[in-house]
């Protein structure tokens, strides 16, 4: 890989953040015309392009980077590092680069904590311009990244239009096509109705599970669908064929323009565990290639969820799962 990885193979902090800091600089004197005082030059890498064959590889972070890059800057250096241009951005790293207190993007706690934090972050998020969130996709984009989802798991139909707004903005001056999000199936009608009047897309994630309130199940999906044009699917794979012991290809086929992007991982049936790619029952290399022989343009995003094995790193498993699909895009 690059400087940054010590000689076990682990990716240095020191070295790391380094590299997070150069990028960081040169998107800045990209965007500003001005370099901060402090700031090294950055060396010279190639651009990172993970379009393989015409399907969008993008990854779900800082998510799966296992609380090891938890900021936008650490996961735009990241991604970089592994050569990947798309992704879904999640809420507390925007936020974090728009400055929203720590404290108020924490999810721990107990149930009155939560309802008087989400109180403060409201209050938070009803106080800042998008100017921000304008100049983070400027350093993302300036970079080579881009923020073609954002995931706000508290994008609830509890919450107000005004808050509800926010998001939308947010998402809208990200470059964002659309929000992913994990409400019940019982929010979508009110929250298809907020997607209408913005005309942004909300995609659904889906759990493996047995209930009604959980998308994949029953219909659930087609329910949302019906509520409104601007409610979509973000189709687990790996989810999808443990909890209903089949492949999710037809599903895919039939809804592909409802679908805002798939999590792409390798699970086993049955509700069985996550496993590294090709080892388990999702047929991963297939649904790639029927997203590149289909034309589908929604994102094949890595959520990667399966135990590193010993002797190897987050970052390595990462590369792993990117060479699968390169070498599954390319056969």
């Amino acid at each position: 890989m690059s400087h940054a990885f010590d000689i076990d193979g682990q990716i240095s902090r020191r070295g790391f953040l380094g590299g997070a800091a150069a990028v960081a600089a040169g998107a800045y004197a990209a965007t500003t015309g001005a370099t901060p005082a402090d700031a090294k030059p950055a060396p010279a890498r190639p651009r990172p392009d993970s379009t393989i064959n015409g399907v969008r590889l993008g990854i779900n972070a800082p998510y799966s980077f296992r609380g090891l890059f938890p900021s936008a800057e650490e996961t735009l250096q990241a991604m970089v590092e592994l050569g990947l241009s798309w992704v879904e951005l999640r809420g507390p790293a925007i936020e974090g680069y728009a400055g929203a207190p720590a404290e108020l993007l924490a999810t721990n706690g107990s149930a009155e904590v939560r309802r008087e934090r989400a109180i403060e972050l409201r209050r938070w998020r009803l106080a800042q311009s998008m100017d921000k969130y304008r100049e983070l996709r400027r350093v993302y984009e300036d970079a080579g990244v881009y923020i073609q989802l954002v995931k706000f798991p508290d994008l609830t139909a509890d919450m107000d239009d005004d808050e509800a707004a926010y998001i939308f903005d947010v998402a809208k001056a990200l470059g964002a096509e659309a929000i992913t999000t994990e409400p019940p199936v019982s929010h979508a009608k009110r929250l298809g109705e907020i997607a209408t009047w913005h005309r942004v897309m909300i995609g659904y994630h889906g759990h493996a599970g047995g209930t009604r309130e959980q998308f994949g199940q029953d219909g659930a999906w087609e329910q949302t669908f019906f509520y409104s044009a601007f409610n979509g699917a973000n189709v687990d794979i790996g989810h999808y064929i443990a909890g209903n012991n089949q492949s999710p290809e037809p599903f895919i086929r039939e809804y592909a323009h409802r679908i805002t992007n798939l999590h792409i991982k390798d699970r086993m049936m049955n509700m069985g565990p996550n496993v590294p790619w090709g080892q388990g029952d999702t047929p991963v290399a297939q649904i790639l290639r029927m997203m590149r022989d289909e034309g589908y343009r929604f994102q094949a995003t890595i959520e990667m969820e399966h135990p590193i094995p010993e002797g190897s790193s987050v970052m390595e498993e990462l590369a792993k799962c990117i060479a699968f699909a390169r070498e599954a895009l390319n056969a």
